[in-house]
């Protein structure tokens, strides 16, 4: 009876619409993460003095989330982290793996994030590699926007490079499994899967993955050519799952060298021979504009100055800095 009378009141139909509209009606902001996510291999991370912390600053700045690929030291990572809350006047949170790797070269993996815009929850983890598939084995957390409170998690991967493509293909179609496992780990989570894969996306290796996640970058290319303003191949990506949730308003590659005005060779020198990759979410915005470095874009040697007023020695690339 009690069927009968809700059907006579409002019919399925007319149900289905009623709650389409109800949703739909929504603020995006309700539906949405509202944050710009995005990846960076940012080229032996802390390793050597040629690194120009600001720039990488400067670009990382743009998102709220980064996943980053190729850590070489701890220092480094912290470094990066230092120089970005120095450049936004805000706190960011750090999040690194332990070393992986062969027996003659190990990385590390990292999450940084704005702690204004999001919030590590937990499930920080490197992927549970049974059937030792990964040269690197992924790393994953699970986070949450401080804006809308929706929770996402995110594995972060580096494939191996190896000697050409029939050493990577492996690897790639192991992702397949690694999705599952994340679903498994995850549950009822909004999920993303980025990093150098060192293979483009239309690749026949990727046809595992692509039965239930796709790549949300299809054209252009991430690695830096030594030609200015060419790029040579679209390795980076973003993969999210069909009937994602995620909200995603834009998705792109952040062409460093044109935003900081700097040419290849120092871009591949001082910052990435990568450049970053992204998405946003909801109605969150990223600012893609040239923007001039306020420092020195020459790496610090090592060497410090003394101010004679506060007696304290600083980076000779510190703008407080001053030779007594």
């Amino acid at each position: 009876m009690i069927k009968t009378l809700v059907n006579q009141l409002v019919s399925p139909k007319k149900l289905a619409l009623l709650l389409f509209f109800c949703v739909f009606s929504l603020p995006l902001s309700t539906l949405a993460h509202d944050l710009v996510v995005g990846s960076w291999n940012i080229q032996r991370l802390g390793q050597g003095q040629h690194k120009n912390y600001p720039a990488l600053a400067t670009i990382a700045s743009k998102l709220d989330l980064l996943a980053v690929q190729e850590v070489m030291t701890e220092e480094g990572i912290q470094l990066l982290e230092t120089e970005l809350e120095k450049l936004t006047g805000e706190p960011w949170g750090r999040l690194t793996s332990h070393a992986v790797g062969s027996r003659t070269y190990k990385e590390m993996y990292a999450f940084l994030w704005r702690e204004s815009a999001v919030e590590y929850l937990d499930g920080a983890v490197l992927y549970l590699d049974r059937e030792n598939n990964f040269i690197r084995e992924p790393f994953s957390a699970k986070f949450k926007s401080r804006r809308t409170h929706k929770e996402l998690a995110l594995g972060t991967v580096h494939i191996l490079y190896g000697k050409g493509i029939k050493d990577r293909t492996p690897e790639i179609k192991a992702l397949a499994d690694y999705w599952h496992w994340l679903k498994e780990i995850y549950p009822n989570t909004s999920l993303a899967l980025m990093g150098d894969f060192n293979l483009a996306p239309s690749n026949k290796a990727w046809d595992l993955l692509k039965q239930q996640a796709y790549p949300l970058i299809t054209q252009g290319a991430t690695t830096l050519s030594s030609k200015d303003a060419t790029f040579a191949n679209l390795y980076d990506n973003i993969w999210v799952e069909e009937g994602t949730q995620f909200v995603i308003s834009d998705a792109g590659i952040i062409d460093f060298p044109k935003l900081l005005k700097l040419n290849h060779k120092k871009s591949r020198k001082q910052v990435s021979d990568h450049a970053p990759i992204y998405m946003t979410l909801g109605n969150a915005t990223i600012d893609l504009a040239p923007q001039l470095i306020l420092q020195d874009l020459t790496p610090s040697t090592g060497k410090v100055r003394g101010n004679k007023n506060s007696k304290i020695y600083h980076r000779p690339d510190c703008c407080y800095s001053e030779v007594p």
